[in-house]
C-alpha cells in the first residue's frame, strides 16, 4: 500500500486520500477537498515550492551532497570549476569537457571597459562592494542584449559563462574601486581562484602569485559555497526566473538577497561577536549572557541542520592550513574556546546548536586580508553557479510563475468618507 495521508473537512465530513511522494503532498490534492484554504506557513519553513535534483540536504543526518556526490569527497578532491560544471550539467566532466569548459570560462573574465569606467566609477567614493555587485551584475544585462533569448541553449550557455566567469572580476573591481586602488585586469594564465586573488591583490609586481595554500584554500571555501538547496537567495533567483526574467537580472535578485546580513551576512556577525568578546576570559561571560537571552551565539545553529553542518567540519581543516600560511587569526582561541564551551553545555546541545558554515570562514577570510564589506561579495561568485544551475532546472521544467496566496486579514468592505467628514 503506497504512502498517503487522509484528509477530513469537518465542516462537510468529506475525506480525501493524498498520496506522499518524493517526500511531500501535492497542494493541488488538498485543494480538491479544500478549496480557497491555503496553508499559512511564513517563511516557507513548511513548504516545497518545487522539485529539485542539484542539492540534496539532511539537516538532521549532517549531510549534504550535490547531485549525489558528498561535499566531503568535492571538497577534497575536485576543483571549484568542477563543482560548477557538475552542479550545471549533472554529471562530472570528462579531461575533454573539463578542459573546454575551464577554457571557456578563463577567456570570458573580462568585463567591458565601459562597465568598469563609466558605469562602477559612477559609484560614490566609499559604496560598498556588495552593493556594487548587485548593481553591476543587473547591468550587464544592458551589455548582453541576447540574455533575453533565454530559451536559445546556446545562447543561455553563453551567459552562463559570462556569469560565472565575471562575477570575480566584478567583485574585485567593487573592492577595489571602494579602497582607491586602481582595476586590475584578469590574468588568463591563472587558475580560477587565484586569478581572483591577482585582481584582489596586486599592486605594481608583473604577475601576481598567490600562495598556493591560500588559493587552494579558497577553492575549497568556493565549492562549500557553490549550492545549498532552497535558501533565500536561491529562492530569489527562482522567484524572478519564473517570470522569465534573463539570467542577469535573476542573479542581481539573488545577490540582494545575500546581501542580507541574515543571510550573507552571517560570518560578518561571527567576526563582530569574536571582537566583542575580545579576550578567552570573557566567554563564559558572554555565554551565561546569551544563556540568559541577552545576545545571540553567531555561527551556531542553522534553519535546516540540526546536527553540526558538514562544511564547518571541512572549513575548520581549512583554517588549520591557512593559519600555518598567514599566522593564527588572534580571534582564532577565542573562537576555539566558544566551540569548546557550547559543544558541552547542555543549553545548546538540547537546541542542537552546532557550528555551522560561518563559524570558520569569516576567520579564513580574515586571516587572507578580506576586509568585511567582501564577506557576503565572497559568498555571491561561488554561489553564481548553484543558482544559475537553478535557474536552467526552473526553464527545463516550464515552472509556473511565482505567485503564493495569502491570507487577509485586514479591514473588511467599507464606503468611501470625504475629507471634510473624516474624524
Amino acid at each position: 500500500m503506497p504512502d498517503s495521508i487522509t484528509v477530513t473537512d469537518n465542516r462537510t465530513g468529506k475525506t480525501l486520500e493524498i498520496p506522499i511522494e518524493d517526500g511531500g503532498i501535492a497542494a493541488s490534492e488538498w485543494s480538491k477537498l479544500l478549496p480557497g484554504i491555503w496553508f499559512y506557513d511564513p517563511g516557507f519553513t513548511s513548504t516545497a515550492a518545487c522539485m529539485s535534483s542539484i542539492s540534496y540536504l539532511d539537516g538532521d543526518a549532517g549531510i549534504l551532497r550535490y547531485r549525489g556526490y558528498p561535499i566531503e569527497q568535492l571538497a577534497e578532491n575536485s576543483t571549484y570549476l568542477e563543482v560548477a560544471y557538475l552542479l550545471l550539467n549533472g554529471e562530472l566532466p570528462t579531461e575533454e569537457e573539463y578542459s573546454n569548459w575551464e577554457h571557456e570560462i578563463t577567456h570570458h573574465t573580462f568585463i567591458h571597459e565601459n562597465m568598469r569606467k563609466r558605469f562602477l566609477e559612477g559609484f560614490h567614493y566609499d559604496a560598498h562592494p556588495m552593493g556594487m555587485l548587485v548593481s553591476a551584475v543587473a547591468a550587464l544585462s544592458t551589455f548582453y542584449a541576447d540574455a533575453k533569448d533565454i530559451f536559445n541553449l546556446e545562447s543561455r550557455d553563453k551567459q552562463i559563462i559570462r556569469l560565472i566567469a565575471k562575477m570575480p572580476t566584478l567583485a574585485a573591481a567593487a573592492h577595489r574601486f571602494s579602497i582607491g586602488m586602481p582595476f586590475v585586469y584578469p590574468d588568463n594564465g591563472l587558475h580560477f581562484a587565484a586569478n581572483f586573488l591577482s585582481m584582489m591583490w596586486k599592486t605594481a609586481e608583473f604577475r601576481f602569485e598567490a600562495n598556493p595554500v591560500l588559493s587552494k584554500a579558497l577553492d575549497v571555501l568556493f565549492i562549500l559555497h557553490a549550492d545549498h538547496e532552497q535558501n533565500c537567495s536561491t529562492t530569489a533567483m527562482r522567484v524572478v526566473g519564473s517570470s522569465h526574467a534573463d539570467p542577469y537580472s535573476s542573479c542581481a535578485a539573488a545577490c540582494a538577497a545575500l546581501y542580507g546580513p541574515r543571510h550573507g551576512g552571517a560570518n560578518e556577525q561571527v567576526i563582530r561577536m569574536l571582537n566583542s568578546i575580545g579576550s578567552l576570559e570573557n566567554v563564559d561571560p558572554f555565554i551565561k549572557q546569551v544563556k540568559e537571552g541577552h545576545g545571540r551565539l553567531q555561527g551556531f545553529g542553522h534553519r535546516v541542520y540540526k546536527n553540526y553542518d558538514p562544511r564547518a567540519k571541512i572549513i575548520k581543516r581549512t583554517a588549520d592550513e591557512v593559519f600555518k600560511v598567514t599566522g593564527k587569526n588572534p580571534l582564532l582561541d577565542i573562537a576555539l574556546k566558544l566551540e569548546e564551551v557550547a559543544l558541552n553545555d547542555d543549553y545548546f546541545i538540547s537546541r542542537k546548536l552546532y557550528p555551522n558554515v560561518d563559524f570558520y570562514s569569516g576567520l579564513i577570510y580574515q586571516a587572507m586580508g578580506f576586509p568585511l564589506e567582501m564577506f557576503p561579495v565572497l559568498f555571491a561568485i561561488p554561489r553564481a553557479s548553484g543558482w544559475l544551475a537553478h535557474w536552467v532546472e526552473m526553464l527545463d521544467q516550464d515552472s509556473k510563475i511565482a505567485r503564493p496566496r495569502q491570507l487577509y486579514n485586514g479591514t473588511d468592505s467599507r464606503d468611501y468618507v470625504s475629507i471634510e467628514k473624516r474624524v
